[in-house]
């Protein structure tokens, strides 16, 4: 296959988004592709800062940073705009949106691109995004319109889970345009385990501090078990709904209880806890779920989206979504948690599905498909 330039774009440099567009782009530069990314400059921390700088090196097309924000208003006009000079300078063969945003730019502006007879592929990951939407809300009916006149623009979809393809054929509907299913992929030596510190907490929460992600399940899971047992918990991670999570803490009486620390690669978090909590509402194909398992950690999570399809046999392990269902496997783990270490599936049987390489190769193959001959 011959070398492509490759422009990634998405709003968010957090989260799993980001992690997936790094992990591919540095596979797509090894095999030989130019690879770029367009992403927020307001969105992350330090944390995230320090993540693009060792990334941008690395990059032929480079990593470029300008604000894009999170709901649509009046300042789209002006990041679109900014957005679509980076891209066209970039001129790409194949241009990849990540999430509602990322995606609505990539098929937009690859359309605009190919008014001037550019070949480009536009391609479209959703990465859950506003599949999370409820069918029924105003909200969701519109950015459902959205989704069903932007897939005339789509030249490939690419889902990272069985379950994220079938809700956009219930809610969207389709697909009409031609799509693969590519899992999420860690590296070789996420496979490695990680022990708990002897001083380590009896759970760990990490990932974005927002209610989709489940964080204040998490605390009234660890306020219920604590009325009953001695509990200790870290929360690992940033968002806007950081405080509020604090005061949740401190109302419930959880200071001495639960500590709060800033984002950190998930190894270094894995060994500050025991037991590893995924207390989602929704998801498309975490990354904190496979990174957990292939580290070897007892992981506590919620039947949504894709998980289902990590665990495969072993999903009758998961939870609910709820607050009872949540605290009951967790108290379980605290008073039998060699029960709990037996129902994980085994790391070498994940390698195969869930690999950077199996994902990249599978990405490039839609690539080689989908790109218009010269």
């Amino acid at each position: 296959m011959k070398s492509l330039r490759v422009v990634h774009c998405f709003r968010s440099p957090v989260g799993g988004i980001f992690r997936h567009v790094r992990d591919l782009s540095l596979a797509l530069e090894n095999a030989g592709h130019k690879v770029g990314i367009i992403c927020d400059s307001s969105t992350g921390g330090d944390y995230e800062d320090r993540l693009i700088a060792d990334l941008a090196p690395h990059l032929s097309l480079g990593a470029h940073r300008t604000p894009m924000q999170r709901h649509i208003g009046p300042g789209d006009v002006a990041a679109a705009w900014r957005t679509w000079k980076l891209i066209k300078e970039l001129q790409p063969d194949v241009l990849h949106g990540h999430g509602a945003k990322g995606g609505f730019y990539a098929r937009a502006f690859g359309s605009m691109l190919r008014v001037g007879r550019s070949r480009v592929a536009r391609l479209y990951s959703p990465h859950g995004g506003s599949l999370h939407y409820d069918d029924d809300s105003l909200t969701g009916k519109a950015f459902f319109l959205v989704e069903r006149l932007l897939e005339m623009a789509t030249d490939h979809l690419v889902f990272v889970a069985d379950y994220e393809r079938r809700v956009f054929a219930e809610k969207i509907g389709g697909p009409h345009t031609p799509w693969t299913v590519v899992y999420n992929g860690i590296a070789p030596g996420e496979f490695e385990p990680v022990s708990a510190a002897p001083d380590a907490a009896d759970f760990l929460y990490i990932g974005m501090m927002r209610d989709l992600k489940g964080p204040d399940l998490f605390i009234e899971a660890v306020a219920s078990i604590a009325a009953k047992r001695p509990t200790t918990a870290v929360m690992v991670g940033d968002g806007d709904d950081l405080p509020r999570y604090k005061a949740m803490v401190e109302r419930l009486g959880l200071t001495n209880s639960v500590r709060f620390l800033p984002p950190m690669p998930a190894r270094k978090a894995f060994a500050l806890a025991r037991n590893v909590v995924v207390p989602s509402r929704a998801e498309a194909m975490p990354y904190i779920v496979l990174e957990t398992l292939a580290a070897g950690k007892p992981l506590i999570a919620t039947r949504v989206g894709g998980i289902p399809e990590i665990f495969g046999d072993a999903a009758a392990t998961l939870c609910d979504a709820s607050l009872p269902s949540l605290a009951g496997r967790m108290d379980d783990a605290l008073s039998d948690p060699v029960a709990l270490a037996a129902t994980m599936p085994e790391p070498t049987a994940l390698r195969g599905r869930f690999s950077v390489e199996a994902m990249a190769d599978a990405i490039s193959a839609v690539y080689a498909r989908t790109i218009t001959p010269a």
